[in-house]
């Protein structure tokens, strides 16, 4: 099989272009039941430092990803303006030609800086295809595309919560080019809007001197929207997620500090159904119709394998990080999907060096042994460099009217 073809057939199997889901068997034994998406590239970390953690972001300290991870966290940024970019290969270890870039940004304003804007774009580059059927006939040559579009607006409430909320466009071409199949189905570019709510506490105790404590929280439901069709014939659910996550912060002295992390996320979309015969084999794929908001409330109780499988679905992730001077940083963290759902399981390293206004953020992917899916970060060396300061040029400091 040569690359192109290869692709070709990821491409079609991962975004659900071409029919039935990917998972043969229900769980109710701890079969595997994987749940999937339409654009799953929503759901790609696009932040070097998170990656470094085991992609922990929703309640550490905010940067200009905090738009990824949770827009509540924004007006708690330390500086003024931000601006973050990230550049993130896919498949490198087999494809050249297939990335992820993402540009975040945000601007704060109102009395103390309490409140601000925000927005991002991500854009997912599928490099060159050519397009076959199951008996490899040609079905055209395309160069698919993906890409979302999002502004936010969040506020400080108090001195320890805030909130926020963005909204997306999305645009999904991963069948141009595509000539109608043997079905004689016309695929298209698929269209969504989603929108993302977060919210974010943060508090810190001072213990003595430079010591101190500082104990975060957030809560995000992201990718609530639409959903996409790439022809006439079905509509698919786009990820929509319910994060939750904690840090704490522990400042040991004017030199040295350190955070721990844990974020819990789960795909608030249906399960999988199938029918089976008195084996337990599956016979046929049940279609889900349902709406987007049946759909979220029902991925709390659908699973064919009752409330144990429901925890299944739950991925966690765990991270360290270290800080020295606020100059230096190192991370290590894991994450850990079952074995039933994806079975996603990865140890992560990373660091940060930042001088003056400029932060270069690096991280690592290194495979765990005990998973049998391999993740297509796999190896690959993640960069994000961060932009960030207090004033425009030509704007006058708030403090000194310089």
């Amino acid at each position: 099989m040569s690359l192109k073809i290869f692709k070709s057939a990821l491409l079609l199997s991962a975004c659900a272009v071409s029919g039935v889901a990917t998972a043969q068997k229900a769980s109710l034994d701890g079969r595997v039941n994987t749940i999937t998406t339409a654009v799953p590239f929503l759901r790609i970390s696009p932040d070097a430092r998170a990656g470094g953690m085991g992609d922990v972001g929703i309640a550490t300290d905010a940067d200009a990803n905090a738009q990824y991870w949770n827009i509540g966290k924004m007006p708690f940024a330390p500086k003024k303006y931000g601006i973050s970019a990230t550049y993130t290969p896919w498949l490198k270890e087999l494809v050249p030609d297939i990335a992820l870039v993402y540009v975040a940004g945000y601007g704060k304003f109102g009395q103390d800086d309490n409140q601000a804007i925000s927005g991002s774009l991500r854009y997912f580059n599928l490099g060159d295809i050519n397009y076959t059927d199951y008996n490899a006939q040609s079905l055209g040559t395309g160069k698919p595309r993906e890409f979302s579009f999002d502004l936010g607006y969040s506020r400080r409430l108090s001195p320890y919560l805030s909130t926020g909320i963005s909204l997306r466009y999305i645009h999904s071409a991963i069948a141009n080019g595509l000539a109608a199949g043997q079905n004689g189905t016309d695929y298209k570019p698929g269209n969504a809007l989603s929108a993302d709510v977060g919210v974010y506490f943060t508090k810190t105790k001072e213990i003595d001197g430079p010591r101190t404590r500082t104990i975060s929280a957030g809560a995000v439901l992201s990718n609530v929207g639409t959903k996409i069709a790439y022809s006439s014939t079905r509509r698919d659910f786009i990820p929509i997620n319910l994060g939750l996550g904690v840090a704490h912060t522990w400042q040991f002295d004017e030199y040295n500090k350190v955070t721990l992390g844990l974020d819990l996320n789960k795909l608030l979309v249906p399960t999988p159904q199938y029918s089976y015969d008195s084996s337990g084999n599956v016979l046929s794929y049940i279609p889900v119709d349902k709406t987007v908001v049946g759909g979220m409330f029902s991925s709390f109780g659908d699973a064919p394998g009752g409330f144990s499988e429901e925890l299944r679905e739950i991925q966690i992730s765990a991270g360290a990080e270290y800080w020295y001077q606020n100059q230096f940083g190192l991370r290590a963290g894991y994450f850990y999907e079952d074995a039933t759902k994806g079975d996603r399981k990865y140890f992560t390293v990373g660091g940060s060096a930042r001088y003056n206004v400029f932060t270069l953020n690096f991280s690592y992917l290194v495979p765990s042994n005990s998973g049998t899916v391999r993740n297509p970060l796999s190896n690959t060396l993640r960069f994000s460099l961060l932009f960030e300061f207090d004033k425009l040029r030509g704007e006058k400091s708030a403090d000194t009217g310089e």
